[in-house]
């Protein structure tokens, strides 16, 4: 109970309730796997600037990964990105119009009951005002509230924090933290909320703010056997 507490103060007691504008920012994952190897992911998102109002963006993206060790894997997807300007819901002309293709890699240390993951991706991005390329890294970490392992019917609390990179002066372009948790329904199904807080250093396309987190994460098997599933919530943003 005491950990749950804890959770709960983390997510909703911090600069969530600051003074200033909190935004939203709200996932729908599905991933699908097709073998101990192989999985693919279809991914949405929708944004905005006041809490459920002056929706400025959205995408929708999908990927294949494939699992080389059992905690490492890599990934390759493109998708579509989309964002307007500020002032209200969805207000022309567009600040972004962006394809974007990537290929990253994941890999996984488990210690004890954290588990650490590091994330590195190189991004292709064809946008409405030109190409260009960006490099992200992710560090997060998982903690099951109840035992060792996320289970089914499991509280867990995650944190991560990703920085973005460009191969052009001045080179760092943004900084993204995440504080919250989520919970586990099923072998399929998990629900994660928190606290995003976005720094944007000299971006015309997104400015940074701070958003209230939520995502549906549905996992499932197309074997649809019991003792395939890995279910570790995360998503692909």
């Amino acid at each position: 109970m005491k950990k749950i507490k804890l959770a709960l103060l983390l997510i909703f007691g911090s600069k969530t309730m600051a003074q200033n504008d909190l935004g939203s920012w709200n996932i729908l994952s599905v991933t699908m796997k097709v073998n101990s190897k192989w999985s693919v992911f279809t991914e949405g998102q929708i944004r905005s600037l006041s809490f459920y109002d002056d929706f400025h963006y959205y995408e929708i993206k999908t990927g294949l990964t494939y699992k080389i060790k059992p905690n490492f894997s890599v990934t390759t997807g493109f998708g579509d990105y989309n964002t307007y300007t500020e002032g209200g819901n969805f207000v022309s002309p567009m600040q972004n119009d962006e394809i974007r293709t990537w290929v990253q890699a994941n890999l996984k240390n488990p210690f004890d009951y954290i588990t650490f993951e590091h994330r590195y991706r190189a991004e292709q991005r064809f946008t409405s005002n030109g190409y260009r390329n960006r490099f992200r890294y992710r560090l997060s970490a998982v903690i099951p509230l109840q035992g060792k392992k996320i289970t089914p019917k499991t509280f867990y609390l995650s944190v991560w924090n990703e920085i973005f990179f460009t191969d052009n002066e001045p080179f760092f372009e943004r900084n993204r933290l995440f504080i919250g948790g989520g919970y586990e329904f099923s072998e399929n199904i998990a629900v994660q909320t928190g606290y995003i807080h976005q720094f944007d250093y000299k971006i015309n396309d997104e400015t940074g703010r701070d958003f209230f987190n939520i995502a549906l994460l549905y996992n499932f098997d197309l074997k649809k056997k019991k003792e395939n599933v890995d279910f570790h919530p995360t998503t692909n943003d």
